[in-house]
Protein backbone atom coordinates (compact mmCIF):
# COMPACT_ATOMS: atom_id res chain seq x y z
CA UNK A 1 0.00 0.00 0.00
CA UNK A 2 1.22 3.13 -0.99
CA UNK A 3 1.06 5.91 1.27
CA UNK A 4 -1.12 7.89 -0.64
CA UNK A 5 -3.59 5.11 -0.17
CA UNK A 6 -2.78 4.85 3.40
CA UNK A 7 -3.64 8.13 3.63
CA UNK A 8 -7.25 8.37 1.44
CA UNK A 9 -7.78 5.06 3.98
CA UNK A 10 -7.13 6.85 6.67
CA UNK A 11 -8.83 10.19 5.75
CA UNK A 12 -12.26 7.88 4.88
CA UNK A 13 -11.88 6.25 8.52
CA UNK A 14 -12.03 9.79 9.56
CA UNK A 15 -15.28 10.77 7.95
CA UNK A 16 -17.18 7.36 8.53
CA UNK A 17 -16.07 7.82 12.61
CA UNK A 18 -16.70 11.88 12.40
CA UNK A 19 -19.87 10.70 11.17
CA UNK A 20 -20.73 7.82 14.11
CA UNK A 21 -19.79 10.66 16.39
CA UNK A 22 -22.51 12.78 14.88
CA UNK A 23 -25.02 9.87 15.30
CA UNK A 24 -24.23 9.08 18.83
CA UNK A 25 -24.84 13.18 19.82
CA UNK A 26 -27.53 13.50 18.06
CA UNK A 27 -28.89 10.69 19.50
CA UNK A 28 -28.32 11.31 22.98
CA UNK A 29 -29.69 14.80 22.68
CA UNK A 30 -32.61 13.49 20.51
CA UNK A 31 -33.69 10.80 22.92
CA UNK A 32 -33.27 12.56 26.31
CA UNK A 33 -35.53 15.65 24.95
CA UNK A 34 -38.80 13.27 24.09
CA UNK A 35 -41.26 13.75 26.85
CA UNK A 36 -42.91 9.90 28.33
CA UNK A 37 -46.14 10.96 27.04
CA UNK A 38 -45.10 11.31 23.69
CA UNK A 39 -43.21 7.89 23.40
CA UNK A 40 -45.88 5.65 25.54
CA UNK A 41 -48.46 7.02 22.91
CA UNK A 42 -46.41 5.84 19.84
CA UNK A 43 -45.28 2.81 21.63
CA UNK A 44 -48.63 1.57 21.53
CA UNK A 45 -48.55 1.79 17.57
CA UNK A 46 -44.95 2.11 16.28
CA UNK A 47 -42.09 -0.82 16.71
CA UNK A 48 -39.67 1.79 16.76
CA UNK A 49 -41.29 3.65 19.63
CA UNK A 50 -41.92 0.65 21.63
CA UNK A 51 -37.77 -0.40 21.18
CA UNK A 52 -37.04 3.16 22.53
CA UNK A 53 -39.20 3.17 25.42
CA UNK A 54 -37.47 -0.19 26.47
CA UNK A 55 -34.17 1.63 25.77
CA UNK A 56 -35.36 4.18 27.65
CA UNK A 57 -36.87 2.02 30.43
CA UNK A 58 -33.06 2.03 31.93
CA UNK A 59 -31.78 5.58 31.17
CA UNK A 60 -28.56 5.17 32.73
CA UNK A 61 -27.61 2.24 30.79
CA UNK A 62 -29.17 4.04 27.64
CA UNK A 63 -26.57 6.83 28.31
CA UNK A 64 -23.77 4.54 29.10
CA UNK A 65 -24.15 3.23 25.84
CA UNK A 66 -24.22 6.27 23.51
CA UNK A 67 -21.39 8.04 25.67
CA UNK A 68 -19.46 4.52 25.21
CA UNK A 69 -19.68 4.50 21.69
CA UNK A 70 -19.14 8.60 21.04
CA UNK A 71 -15.78 8.68 23.31
CA UNK A 72 -14.74 5.17 21.48
CA UNK A 73 -15.12 7.35 17.73
CA UNK A 74 -13.83 10.47 18.91
CA UNK A 75 -10.82 8.82 20.46
CA UNK A 76 -10.20 6.80 17.11
CA UNK A 77 -10.73 10.26 16.13
CA UNK A 78 -7.83 11.38 17.35
CA UNK A 79 -5.83 8.58 17.01
CA UNK A 80 -5.31 8.53 13.34
CA UNK A 81 -5.22 12.19 12.96
CA UNK A 82 -2.22 11.87 14.77
CA UNK A 83 -0.60 9.22 13.42
CA UNK A 84 -1.56 11.21 9.74
CA UNK A 85 -0.08 14.39 11.11
CA UNK A 86 2.73 12.56 12.86
CA UNK A 87 3.90 11.16 9.32
CA UNK A 88 4.56 15.18 8.12
CA UNK A 89 5.20 17.52 11.70
CA UNK A 90 7.75 16.67 14.03
CA UNK A 91 6.34 15.52 17.46
CA UNK A 92 5.33 18.56 19.36
CA UNK A 93 3.78 20.17 16.21
CA UNK A 94 1.89 17.19 15.61
CA UNK A 95 0.40 16.58 18.46
CA UNK A 96 -0.66 20.42 19.10
CA UNK A 97 -2.33 20.21 15.66
CA UNK A 98 -4.13 16.76 16.36
CA UNK A 99 -5.37 18.16 19.94
CA UNK A 100 -6.63 21.54 17.78
CA UNK A 101 -8.07 20.01 14.63
CA UNK A 102 -9.63 16.53 16.13
CA UNK A 103 -11.04 19.21 18.69
CA UNK A 104 -12.14 21.81 16.39
CA UNK A 105 -13.93 18.98 14.06
CA UNK A 106 -15.30 16.79 16.64
CA UNK A 107 -16.82 20.29 18.24
CA UNK A 108 -18.48 21.14 15.00
CA UNK A 109 -19.54 18.15 13.18
CA UNK A 110 -19.46 15.67 16.14
CA UNK A 111 -21.35 17.51 18.92
CA UNK A 112 -22.62 21.52 18.23
CA UNK A 113 -24.33 20.70 14.64
CA UNK A 114 -25.85 16.88 15.58
CA UNK A 115 -26.93 18.04 18.31
CA UNK A 116 -29.07 20.67 16.95
CA UNK A 117 -30.54 18.49 14.39
CA UNK A 118 -31.25 15.88 17.15
CA UNK A 119 -32.80 18.61 19.04
CA UNK A 120 -34.56 19.80 16.29
CA UNK A 121 -36.55 16.55 14.72
CA UNK A 122 -36.24 14.54 17.88
CA UNK A 123 -38.78 12.40 17.46
CA UNK A 124 -37.87 11.29 13.66
CA UNK A 125 -34.23 11.06 14.23
CA UNK A 126 -35.35 8.65 18.19
CA UNK A 127 -37.62 6.72 15.90
CA UNK A 128 -35.16 6.26 13.32
CA UNK A 129 -32.30 5.40 15.63
CA UNK A 130 -33.51 3.26 17.90
CA UNK A 131 -32.36 0.40 16.43
CA UNK A 132 -29.00 1.21 15.68
CA UNK A 133 -28.75 2.00 19.34
CA UNK A 134 -30.46 -0.93 20.51
CA UNK A 135 -27.42 -3.04 18.18
CA UNK A 136 -24.94 -0.76 19.60
CA UNK A 137 -25.87 -1.80 22.68
CA UNK A 138 -25.71 -5.30 22.20
CA UNK A 139 -22.38 -5.45 20.17
CA UNK A 140 -21.10 -3.23 23.36
CA UNK A 141 -22.39 -5.16 25.96
CA UNK A 142 -19.62 -6.25 27.97
CA UNK A 143 -18.09 -2.69 28.06
CA UNK A 144 -21.36 -0.79 28.82
CA UNK A 145 -22.42 -3.25 31.63
CA UNK A 146 -18.56 -2.46 33.47
CA UNK A 147 -19.06 1.30 33.02
CA UNK A 148 -22.57 1.26 33.88
CA UNK A 149 -21.66 -0.81 37.08
CA UNK A 150 -18.94 1.37 38.26
CA UNK A 151 -20.57 4.71 37.30
CA UNK A 152 -23.35 3.71 39.21
CA UNK A 153 -21.52 2.57 42.95
CA UNK A 154 -19.58 5.50 42.29
CA UNK A 155 -22.11 7.89 42.22
CA UNK A 156 -23.74 6.13 45.56
CA UNK A 157 -20.40 6.28 46.76
CA UNK A 158 -19.93 10.67 46.28
CA UNK A 159 -23.39 10.73 47.57
CA UNK A 160 -25.47 10.81 44.51
CA UNK A 161 -28.74 9.71 43.40
CA UNK A 162 -28.11 6.15 41.07
CA UNK A 163 -31.18 7.20 39.19
CA UNK A 164 -30.48 10.66 38.59
CA UNK A 165 -31.28 10.58 34.82
CA UNK A 166 -35.13 9.46 35.52
CA UNK A 167 -36.60 12.73 35.99
CA UNK A 168 -35.27 14.03 32.46
CA UNK A 169 -36.89 10.68 31.03
CA UNK A 170 -40.28 10.93 32.97
CA UNK A 171 -43.49 12.25 31.47
CA UNK A 172 -43.95 15.81 32.22
CA UNK A 173 -40.58 16.14 34.79
CA UNK A 174 -38.34 17.59 32.92
CA UNK A 175 -38.61 16.83 28.91
CA UNK A 176 -39.78 18.37 26.52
Amino acid sequence: MTALDSTVLSVVALIGLLAASAFFSSTEIAVFSLSGSWLDERAATDRRASLLARLRGDPHRLLVTLLVGNNVVNVAISSILAVLLAGRFSGGVAVALTTVVASSVVLVFGEIIPKAYGLGNAEEWSLRTARPVWIVGRLLLPVVLVFDLVTRRVGVALGGDPDIEDPYTDAGEGAK
